[in-house]
């Protein structure tokens, strides 16, 4: 059996649970542990059973309760290298020092060089210090500013990057976890390494592509042939246009880095889309600026055409709560 589970969608939290075979994976992990836990539970899924977390990107509303959830499950996260790069650079505070600071650390350090090079030295040799060995020094004082690595696993206070394990993929290499196969494609979003998927299990086929400003030509190939489609609907233009936005928000929202609209989801699937999914599932829909009534009706529209007994079966993703399970 397979089951893929939305528990959340929206710019406050996006996680999904997908099952197959003995394998169940959580994409994203955008909710707190402890929500998590009791909107799986909520769908009959149990988070004991989880056997890897993976991350699309590391915008806040994909990873907020990743670190606690990982740890507390022992469980692998996948991640590409540059977004868990990324996500350890907004988790680790940076430390700074003034100039003086800095000086006078530079000091002490050429004191204590200087002091051991005299206990070294015998009587009456001249003492020898290196200008450029304490300039050297000097460009790696604030090194010494860190404390030293605790024996076991951190705590979040002492380490908050600290996971069970890291896992690294590529997008256009597919790989898999336990009996589900993934395949990354990269997507167009203002975030370091941002990736969708196309999920396989047991014959079973899903897309996943949300938070991208547009369907770029690779993506239109990768969502083909699907039994799941769960595409972006984020936005109504006139809605974001007239709202409460400041005006560089809308820019990015807008731009081909942002998020897709209503319009541009229902373009796709007119146009692009081959109309073989079960299910289409609507997601990450902005609260400020859309409504699930204009973001159906749009890709009413669009699937009018495409509609049969076995397909385009339209779901749209919530925010507050999780998706009903889609189960073949």
């Amino acid at each position: 059996m397979v089951r893929f589970t939305v528990l959340a969608s929206g710019s406050k939290g996006n996680s999904t649970v997908i099952s197959g075979g003995r394998t169940r994976i959580l994409v994203d992990a955008g909710l707190s542990c402890r929500e998590l836990f009791r909107r799986m539970k909520i769908v009959g899924e149990d988070p004991e059973t989880l056997d890897a977390i993976i991350i699309t990107h590391e915008h806040q509303d994909h990873i907020n309760g990743l670190a606690v959830t990982a740890r507390k499950l022992g469980i692998p996260v996948y991640f590409t290298e540059a977004t868990h790069r990324a996500w350890m650079r907004w988790l680790t505070p940076r430390r700074q020092m003034s100039y003086a600071q800095w000086i006078e650390l530079c000091r002490k350090q050429a004191a204590e060089r200087q002091a051991e090079s005299d206990n070294a030295s015998q009587p009456g040799d001249p003492a020898e210090t290196d200008p450029e060995e304490t300039e050297a020094d000097c460009a790696v004082a604030s090194a010494q500013l860190q404390k030293p690595a605790p024996a076991g696993p951190p705590s979040m206070k002492e380490d908050p990057t600290w996971l069970p394990a890291v896992e690294y993929f590529e997008a256009g290499r597919p790989f898999a976890i336990g009996d589900i196969g993934l395949s990354p494609f990269t997507i167009p979003h203002d975030a370091a390494d941002p990736v969708g998927f196309v999920f396989g299990a047991e014959g079973v086929r899903m897309g996943l592509a949300t938070d991208l400003g547009y369907i770029t030509p690779n993506i239109k190939l990768q969502l083909r042939r699907l039994d799941l489609l769960l595409l972006e609907s984020n936005h109504d233009l006139e809605m974001l246009r007239d709202g409460p936005y400041p005006w560089s928000v809308k820019q990015r929202v807008l731009s081909r880095v942002g998020h897709l609209s209503n319009d541009a989801a229902a373009d796709f699937l007119s146009n692009t889309y081959d109309g073989q999914a079960a299910y289409v599932i609507l997601a990450h829909l902005s609260e400020n600026n859309n409504l699930p009534e204009l973001a159906r009706v749009a890709a009413e529209r669009a699937l009018a055409g495409k509609a049969s007994l076995l397909a385009n079966r339209l779901l749209l993703a919530e925010q507050h709560q999780p998706l009903v399970p889609v189960i073949f």
